[in-house]
């Protein structure tokens, strides 16, 4: 797949896996279930996450006791997330 994004918020670079990741926890809504069906620890996750808000400025993510639930900045990244993957993939497709 692609590699970067560049975002203009402050220049911010997302990479497209980082994207892949915010999507599966969203749509699990539970970090060691998305690591999972990810292949990759769930430290490894938690850390990736972080720095995604960390960078972005804002926090993305409720965490609750068993679920993590996106915060209306996470839920406005995921639709534009979405919509990042879907025409990287279309791209990929295009020139391949």
């Amino acid at each position: 797949t692609m590699g970067m994004i560049k975002l203009d918020k402050g220049g911010i670079v997302i990479e497209i896996r980082v994207l892949n990741y915010f999507l599966c926890v969203a749509r699990e809504e539970n970090i060691t279930k998305a690591a999972e069906k990810l292949h990759i620890t769930q430290p490894t996750l938690s850390r990736q996450l972080a720095q995604l808000e960390e960078e972005m400025g804002v926090m993305l993510f409720t965490r609750g006791t068993r679920k993590i639930s996106l915060t209306y900045e996470g839920s406005l990244l995921r639709r534009r997330a979405e919509e990042i993957l879907e025409l990287v993939h279309k791209a990929e497709k295009e020139v391949s």
